[in-house]
C-alpha cells in the first residue's frame, strides 16, 4: 500500500535534487527517494552487524608474486561467506576478481579489508546492499 506525504525543500535543495534525478535517469523524485531511504536503511544494517549480503571487487597484477595463492587462501579461510566468484582477465597482466558474500556486516567488512590489503591490489571496494529481510 503506497502513502503520499509532502515534503518541504529550498528551491536551491530542490533544483539539486531534480538535477540529481535527471542524472540518475529516475523517472520521478518518489522512485528516487524511495532509493535514498532504502539506501540509509542498508547503512543501518551494516552497522548494526546484521545479516548482509555484498560484492567485493579487486583488480590486481596477476604477475605480483604469490597473488592468486594469496587471494585463495583467504578465499578458503572464508569459504563460507563467499556465494560466488568470477574472475575476468582484463588485458595481458591484470585480472578482475569479483566476489559476492553474506555474513555478519563486520565480518564481510574485515573479509574485504584483507583481500582489499593485499599487495599487488591495485583496486579494491566493497558494495555494500542487505539481504531484504527488513525491507
Amino acid at each position: 500500500m503506497l502513502k503520499r506525504f509532502s515534503v518541504s525543500l529550498e528551491d536551491g535543495l530542490l533544483a539539486d535534487f531534480d538535477e540529481f534525478i535527471k542524472r540518475r535517469q529516475y523517472t520521478n523524485r518518489s522512485e528516487a527517494i524511495r532509493d535514498l531511504i532504502r539506501r540509509e536503511f542498508v547503512q543501518e544494517e551494516w552497522g548494526e552487524d546484521k545479516e548482509v549480503i555484498g560484492v567485493i571487487s579487486l583488480v590486481y597484477d596477476h604477475h605480483q608474486f604469490q597473488i592468486l595463492e594469496r587471494i585463495n587462501d583467504i578465499q578458503h579461510d572464508h569459504h563460507q561467506m563467499i556465494t560466488s566468484t568470477t574472475h575476468v582477465h582484463m588485458d595481458h597482466d591484470n585480472c578482475l576478481e569479483i566476489l559476492i558474500v553474506r555474513g555478519q556486516a563486520s565480518a564481510v567488512r574485515q573479509l574485504a579489508d584483507r583481500l582489499i590489503a593485499l599487495r599487488g591490489v591495485k583496486d579494491g571496494h566493497l558494495a555494500m546492499s542487505s539481504t531484504g529481510k527488513s525491507f
